[in-house]
């Protein structure tokens, strides 16, 4: 392979790469409300989709073009989700139940800035704790090592939710004061 079709499998692969990783944070910026900043994006986006498959187009009889147009594809979704991790945008709720001994838990949880609402519950084996907590999403990861260690049995469900309103943690949220 010459060095100009070497350059232009570089080119097309890492263009597949940009464009694959914007719309994927695109998209996740739609559905998480950010509508006028998923529009921007996708305005450079289509650029970048326009000048990669028109290379590709361009250069249709050489079958390394595609090979690169495709694993590029495939490597911006990789990236794509890994920089939306990074972001985190939004907030997890996340349901704990732990064991009755454990009762701290809560108010370890409160003191350390999440928001709690706990209620005694029966299970399989007798009482529980059961706990809803609510966060945003970059503090998932150390939500679930802190319960982990101070209950490594504690049994944890996460979703998202789509609306959030009212209580005191809204309120803490939106003053900036969460975490500190």
């Amino acid at each position: 392979m010459s060095t100009d079709a070497l350059l232009m499998v570089l080119i097309i692969f890492s263009i597949n790469i940009v464009y694959v990783s914007f719309f994927t944070v695109r998209m996740i910026m739609t559905l998480k409300g950010y509508r006028y900043l998923a529009a921007l994006l996708s305005t450079v986006e289509v650029v970048i989709y326009v000048v990669g498959l028109g290379l590709v187009l361009d250069n249709l009889n050489e079958i390394q073009n595609l090979v690169a147009y495709a694993v590029g594809y495939g490597t911006g979704v990789i990236i794509g989700t890994k920089i939306e991790e990074k972001m985190a945008l939004g907030y997890i709720t996340v349901n704990v139940i732990t064991t009755e001994e454990n009762r701290s838990l809560p108010r370890i949880l409160r003191e350390k800035g999440y928001g709690v609402t706990d209620w005694d519950a029966n299970g399989l084996d007798g009482l529980r704790k059961a706990m809803q907590i609510l966060t945003p999403r970059k503090y998932e990861l150390k939500l679930y090592a802190t319960i982990k260690e101070l209950d490594p049995k504690a049994f944890i469900i996460a979703y998202e939710p789509k609306t959030i309103h009212g209580g005191f943690w809204v309120k803490t949220v939106r003053k900036g004061k969460l975490f500190k």
